[in-house]
């Protein structure tokens, strides 16, 4: 039985010193009874060159023939290689002849494990926004956004390997700017996600880097849910939050496993991890939210969210706190920022006072969404010793149209607790790069450096901030 290439993937997903889970697409084809059952079969070359016996798993039509491949037992901080693919079959795996699979058309990926000791050095690529323009009514796609994922992998083939990468929202544009016709069906969500995923860089550099994904607005529609009608709840909203389970959360760390396969249902979309000398929370700061009229009840995250971050901070465990969100939590835009957390005023000062007043060391906000990319600090007023939060932004991946400058932001602003008394100041903000780029930023339990890279490759600033 010749094993056929996967039509969208591989994409390498959670990923621990002795695991990782391997996420790719099979094909769709219609028969009398509906689909064909289409089953994902993959092996690993252990470090004695020999292939493990492969595993298979189901390829879903409601999942738009997707599946999960976990591999185990593995050894932390080592180079594998698999291959990974896909065939139709009318028996199951189990009644299948394994010496009849022909390997020949599928290509050799590889991913290496993650870090054992929980101090070591850390370095990841991290940003957002990455837009898929449409060219000649929507049969073909700009390849300028794939130029960015090219760069970064010519610096994992030049020597300087990744621990990861992660994508901070609008991973697809859903709305088109608002100007041609949103998204609205399951299928055309899917559509989305099948062309802006299968661009051959981003393709390439997913199937051998661990990705960990978080959506934003238009994975939905621009600035969700705040001009949602009920019909967008019934429709759009369903349609829009299948697809994105389908290709951006089932590969991460939120779904359990039992044994070979990813279990439940989630009834949320933050999730945690972590790699070397750090934790990692990503937050879910689009489908949680609360837009009551008072600006001092609303809310950017649930109050179970919030509680599971506020113990994953207190947890004591020494290591760097990445706290990841779609949107920046400081500084703040001169313009509106009700979209952002400065638009929740009160969850944002709970989330601060929190820091501070649990003396809570090596806390970084990582953030996107604002076509920009810089860092900055936040100290507190009255000064609380040893007391900083560091905020680094990346985006975007790539946005056809102009970006935001320098003075469509406050880093020199002031941003207001709950507590009276207390307010927090924003310093130390380096260099705005108001252009297409990805930044990589290189970790150590003394401090973060955010190197800026254009979407071409060549550097545009460093930037260092000590704990």
């Amino acid at each position: 039985m010749l094993v056929q290439p996967l039509t969208v993937g591989p994409i390498v997903g959670a990923t621990t010193p002795d695991a990782v889970r391997i996420w790719g697409r099979g094909k769709l084809e219609m028969i009398q009874s509906g689909p064909r059952r289409c089953f994902g079969v993959a092996r690993i070359r252990s470090q004695n060159g020999r292939y493990s016996a492969p595993k298979f798993f189901k390829m879903n039509p409601n999942f738009d023939l997707t599946g999960i491949v976990i591999f185990d037992n593995l050894l932390p901080q080592k180079q594998y290689n698999y291959q990974i693919g896909w065939f139709f079959s009318d028996l199951e795996p189990d009644e299948l002849n394994l010496r009849d699979f022909d390997w020949d058309k599928i290509a050799m990926y590889q991913f290496t494990t993650t870090k054992e000791k929980n101090d070591e050095p850390i370095s990841f690529v991290f940003g957002s926004c990455r837009y898929l323009l449409r060219l000649f009514g929507g049969s073909y796609f700009d390849d300028r956004g794939d130029k960015t994922f090219r760069s970064i992998l010519e610096q994992i083939s030049g020597g300087r390997p990744l621990d990861q990468i992660m994508m901070l929202g609008d991973q697809i544009y859903a709305d088109d700017l608002n100007i041609l016709s949103n998204d609205k069906t399951l299928g055309e969500f899917y559509g989305r996600y099948r062309d802006a995923f299968s661009q051959p860089h981003i393709r390439q550099l997913m199937s051998q880097t661990p990705t960990y994904m978080t959506l934003d607005d238009h994975e939905i529609e621009d600035d969700w849910p705040a001009n949602s009608s009920d019909r967008d709840w019934m429709v759009k909203y369903p349609a829009a939050i299948h697809a994105y389970q389908t290709y951006q959360i089932s590969h991460s760390p939120l779904f359990e496993v039992s044994g070979d396969r990813i279990t439940g249902v989630p009834d949320h979309f933050w999730y945690k991890f972590s790699n070397g000398c750090a934790d990692f929370f990503v937050t879910d700061c689009r489908t949680e939210r609360y837009l009551a009229k008072d600006i001092a009840d609303r809310e950017i995250i649930s109050q179970e969210q919030m509680e599971a971050m506020q113990s994953w901070l207190t947890d004591g465990s020494g290591r760097i706190k990445f706290m990841l969100s779609s949107v920046p939590v400081f500084p703040e835009s001169k313009a509106s920022n009700n979209d952002k957390w400065g638009g929740f005023p009160t969850q944002r000062s709970e989330l601060l006072d929190l820091i501070r007043e649990e003396k809570i060391p090596r806390v970084v906000f990582l953030a996107g969404d604002v076509h920009s990319t810089f860092s900055c600090e936040l100290v507190s007023r009255p000064k609380t010793p040893n007391f900083k939060i560091i905020s680094l932004i990346s985006s975007p991946y790539f946005w056809p149209y102009p970006h935001n400058p320098r003075r469509a932001f406050d880093l020199s602003g002031t941003i207001s607790s709950t507590i009276s008394g207390i307010e927090y100041d924003v310093v130390n903000a380096g260099k705005v790069y108001a252009t297409d780029n990805f930044s990589r930023v290189t970790a150590d339990l003394n401090g973060v450096t955010m190197e800026v890279y254009g979407r071409k490759g060549h550097l545009l600033g460093t930037h260092t901030h000590s704990f």
